[in-house]
């Protein structure tokens, strides 16, 4: 069947929207007529040619939309449902069997590696393959297909342009606090950077009642955004961010979480944790050696952890409700920090996400 995707020819290079075939489900798979798909900071670290993606492709891997068809073997939806999209998971090995399935022992191969596991690709263009499978669906297009395990049946009036970032960036940042760190009331959350994962992480303060929420971000105009959204303090970034979180916290942070990947700070947060203090990591570096180097004797006299986070500890198909329910409450108003494009302004998008004049961009296709 024919769909509209943006395509990628060529490593950093502009997305063209292109006229695609898109392949019947197989068993165990859903066809998606995507309405809505988020810009992930993902989609343009894989878009440099990381993990080795082949060119062309289509990327694209917080989708929303109507389910089109259903391959053999699928019972949680139907034509006509519609549904969020979220990352892919075996189902079968120790981590998924232990619901944490964003550490599947396939999830490289399932998310990263833009194919079937036989090989073959659901999009082609001209007879010819295109890469796709990107985190089990490659929803930059007008139609993906995706797995049963990373689909999501949501209300009938869910309105999917608001919910699609829920797949990935805003379980990821709400999650890190609330499932990763295991965030209590009372207590003091440090979150670095005030894109939509920080900000997603932020609010995942809010819900689980923390005391002090700190948000170190460099861009005014985020900063002022952490605090409509309830944050107690902001810090540029600027100098010795450690003393400047301790000013405010003298016995230091319950939680530091990184979403930066901005190693001058990262380097620094070991020393804005409490005794017993947590940190997660879940920031993307921009180099692939990157190192975060820790004081031993310091980590081991504070009783303090250092953990990486993969997608929040999301187990989709629980955790992904219960944010669905705080939105409906308005507790998670992402749509405060949203802006949405057509899917032919995606190159426009992509640079207003990176002057900053947007934060999260939801791309809509009709």
């Amino acid at each position: 069947m024919q769909a509209t995707a943006a395509v990628l020819n060529q490593p950093n290079g502009p997305f063209t929207v292109e006229t695609v075939d898109v392949a019947a489900p197989q068993a165990g798979e859903v066809r998606v007529a995507i309405k809505a798909v988020g810009i992930c900071h993902t989609d343009l670290v894989i878009a440099s040619g990381a993990m080795g993606l082949q060119f062309p492709a289509v990327l694209g891997h917080e989708g929303a939309g109507l389910v089109e068809s259903v391959g053999e073997g699928v019972t949680s939806v139907k034509p006509g449902d519609k549904v969020l999209l979220t990352f892919n998971s075996c189902g079968g090995c120790k981590p998924c069997a232990h619901h944490e399935p964003a550490y599947c022992n396939s999830f490289v191969p399932l998310n990263m590696v833009a194919t079937r596991a036989d090989g073959s690709t659901r999009i082609t263009r001209d007879g010819q393959p295109v890469a796709d499978n990107f985190f089990g669906q490659s929803s930059f297009s007008s139609l993906a297909v995706a797995n049963e395990r990373n689909v999501l049946k949501v209300d009938d009036d869910a309105d999917l342009a608001a919910l699609a970032p829920l797949g990935c960036g805003i379980q990821t940042g709400a999650g890190g606090v609330l499932r990763s760190l295991g965030a209590r009331s009372g207590e003091t959350l440090v979150v670095l950077g005030a894109g939509a994962v920080g900000l997603s992480a932020l609010l995942g303060g809010r819900i689980a009642g923390c005391a002090t929420i700190i948000v170190v971000e460099p861009q005014e105009a985020r900063r002022a955004m952490a605090l409509e959204l309830g944050a107690t303090h902001v810090l540029d970034g600027q100098g010795d961010v450690a003393a400047a979180v301790r000013a405010i916290v003298p016995d230091g942070a319950d939680m530091v979480l990184d979403t930066s990947g901005f190693m001058p700070v990262v380097q620094q947060a070991v020393n804005m944790l409490a005794n017993r203090g947590r940190l997660g990591l879940l920031g993307v570096p921009g180099s692939l050696d990157a190192a975060l180097s820790v004081p031993m004797l310091q980590l081991l006299t504070q009783g303090a952890t250092v953990r990486g986070i993969v997608e929040g500890d999301s187990d989709p198909q629980v955790f992904l409700p219960e944010l669905l329910a705080h939105h409906k409450a308005g507790r998670l108003p992402i749509e405060k920090f949203s802006r949405t494009y057509a899917l032919s302004e995606i190159n426009q998008a992509i640079e207003d996400a990176h002057h900053g004049k947007a934060i999260k961009a939801i791309l809509l296709i009709d």
